[in-house]
């Protein structure tokens, strides 16, 4: 029997399947695989990609934090913010990437205030990169690069 999957945010649904063979998820903790007749879970998402195997192939979603419930088959993501691979738009997060590298660029570790405009640029390229590698798993290109200076 495969599992019912469901990814939610705060203001759409992302994905329904009910076809689903394995679940492959970004955990805080590291990744995870559910199965059918998987035991019940409630974990915490990190930023990652989640893979929703299906008899038709696989479906790459981008998962920016959240929760996952599993009970009787029955998988429900609770994320922060979530896009399937078709709605990424891959010049767009490419810029994003190009602007977040480049608030990175010349910075050191800063303390302080500074420190939080440097996190904040650190997740926005790493944001940037994960689009681009979901958008590309389903639609081909191969992976991002990162480019140092």
């Amino acid at each position: 029997m495969p599992l019912t999957l469901s990814i939610v945010t705060a203001d759409r649904t992302v994905l329904e399947r009910d076809d689903v063979t394995r679940l492959v998820v970004p955990g805080s903790d590291g990744q995870l695989t559910i199965l059918p007749s998987h035991a019940a879970l409630m974990v915490g998402l990190g930023l990652g990609e989640m893979l929703a195997y299906t008899p038709s192939g696989v479906e790459p979603i981008a998962i920016h934090g959240g929760f996952l419930q599993v009970a009787h088959d029955e998988v429900t993501v609770l994320a922060d913010a979530a896009e399937h691979a078709d709605d990424i738009n891959e010049d767009r997060a490419d810029e994003a990437r190009k602007r977040a590298e480049t608030r990175l660029a010349g910075r050191t570790q800063e303390l302080g205030e500074g420190q939080f405009d440097l996190l904040r640029a650190q997740l926005s390229v790493q944001r940037a990169l994960l689009r681009m590698k979901v958008r590309r798993r389903k639609h081909g290109s191969g992976a991002p690069t990162v480019r140092s200076n």
